[in-house]
């Protein structure tokens, strides 16, 4: 059975709203990236207790820490980024999220990503040294203009680090929007099937530069990849982050009317699959 979680941000800026938005629509986890238009690792300790406190008060669970770590050029200071990861560690541990969101960074200007491949594998290394026996994985997102951007990559970056702490979100959405792939079934999942620990549930059209579709109205095969989640016994997440408004570098808008359709949607195709759900 999977369980779906929502990235609310996109529902509302605000925590309380989104809150509401969850536990009205029987969604029961939370990918928790930013809230009262706050990024999750800037909140203070005080601000860290009161969200705890709500989440526990509406009985929602953190899916995962959805960091922006990874999302800077290679030129830019690893150090300060990697005291960000830690932090982003503490975080995890903090609301008993299993997974932290991580991307695998951007080439310098005038500069092409795949000759930084080594100094990504350095930095993914480094971090996931921070993670032993912490019972916490970092999950790698594919997205545009990363090393990661496709599924070559994503493998080469688990198979390289080779630790238990990292694995791969699955969004097939972004291999529509980053790498043109609108059959990512049988390009992408299969290269990527051994590392999958957590999926996000986005569309997109090919050619669409700035929204998502409907899950299962676009070109990402999302109701082939919920049939293969079925058939494989997958037991964790499937997290909705379906940007039907607007879809950008640091997150996306899809508003509380849209959002709802895209719940109904999912739940529908995984009807249609057979994929239990909660």
């Amino acid at each position: 059975m999977v369980k779906f979680s929502a990235f609310a941000d996109e529902v509302t800026t605000d925590f309380d709203g989104q809150l509401g938005f969850l536990v009205s629509n029987g969604i029961r986890s939370i990918e928790i990236r930013s809230l009262d238009n706050k990024n999750v690792l800037d909140l203070s300790p005080r601000e860290s207790d009161e969200v705890k406190k709500k989440l526990d008060d509406n009985g929602i669970s953190v899916s995962a820490i959805a960091s922006p770590i990874g999302k800077i050029k290679l030129d830019q200071p690893f150090e300060p980024h990697l005291d960000k990861f830690r932090h982003a560690i503490h975080l995890a541990r903090f609301f008993n999220a299993s997974y932290i969101r991580v991307f695998s960074y951007y080439a310098p200007d005038g500069k092409h990503i795949d000759d930084f491949r080594d100094e990504v594998i350095r930095r993914m290394s480094v971090k996931a040294s921070l993670l032993e026996s912490s019972g916490i994985t970092m999950v790698h997102e594919n997205e545009a203009d990363i090393y990661g951007c496709s599924a070559a990559h994503c493998a080469d970056i688990i198979r390289s680090v080779a630790s238990p702490h990292l694995k791969q979100v699955y969004d097939p959405g972004n291999f529509v929007w980053s790498a043109h792939v609108t059959n990512n079934m049988q390009v992408c999942w299969p290269v990527l099937a051994p590392y999958v620990a957590h999926v996000h549930i986005k569309d997109w059209k090919l050619g669409s530069t700035t929204a998502g579709s409907i899950p299962g109205e676009g070109d990402g095969q999302v109701k082939e990849l919920l049939a293969t989640l079925s058939a494989i016994n997958y037991a964790g997440y499937i997290t909705l982050e379906p940007h039907l408004l607007h879809g950008g570098q640091f997150g996306g808008t899809t508003g509380p009317e849209l959002f709802g359709r895209a719940i109904h949607a999912t739940r529908m195709l995984c009807d249609a699959v057979g994929l239990e759900y909660c």
